[in-house]
């Protein structure tokens, strides 16, 4: 099993990425916040939500990586979220989650299940497998965090440049 290696450890222990705190917070302009419904029509939602904000920070440049990577973060929390309690309730919530830490951008998508994120060895003939291979070749480390209330955020860093 891979160990969670913390978000803040990679970007050298700044403290201000706790999840927890992200999660609850309220409107800041280096942090956005988007729920998503556990359901393939959010991954969309998710691309269009990360290169807006992109966007708006003047990182445009940034905006194909990042989509990429977040569909593929965003499509296995829908893939384990239907796994968990409160799912066909409507209780699995997923939040997608940027946070500009100059000169960095860290996405990172929680969702409620405890199961951990594994890398598999690429199959580039199945339709699945490359998610988190694609994660990591298009981001500069990734990662992620055990919740407090359950569930985990999975995450990747970016180098912005600016």
């Amino acid at each position: 099993m891979l160990e969670p290696v913390s978000a803040a450890h990679c970007v050298d222990a700044i403290p201000e990425v706790a999840f927890k705190k992200l999660l609850r917070s309220s409107v800041r302009e280096d942090t956005a916040t988007c729920p998503l419904r556990p359901q393939a029509d959010s991954v969309k939602t998710a691309r269009d939500v990360t290169r807006s904000t992109l966007r708006q920070w003047g990182l445009a440049e940034l905006g194909d990586d990042a989509a990429l990577v977040v569909s593929e973060l965003v499509t296995n929390a829908v893939r384990y979220s239907r796994c968990t309690p409160g799912f066909y309730t409507g209780h699995a919530p997923i939040t997608l989650m940027l946070l500009r830490l100059r000169p960095h951008v860290l996405l990172a998508v929680a969702d409620p299940s405890d199961e951990a994120p594994t890398p598999k060895e690429p199959d580039f003939i199945s339709e699945n497998g490359r998610g988190l291979y694609i994660v990591e070749t298009y981001s500069r480390c990734w990662g992620w965090d055990a919740l407090d209330e359950g569930g985990k955020a999975v995450w990747a860093l970016f180098h912005s440049g600016a």
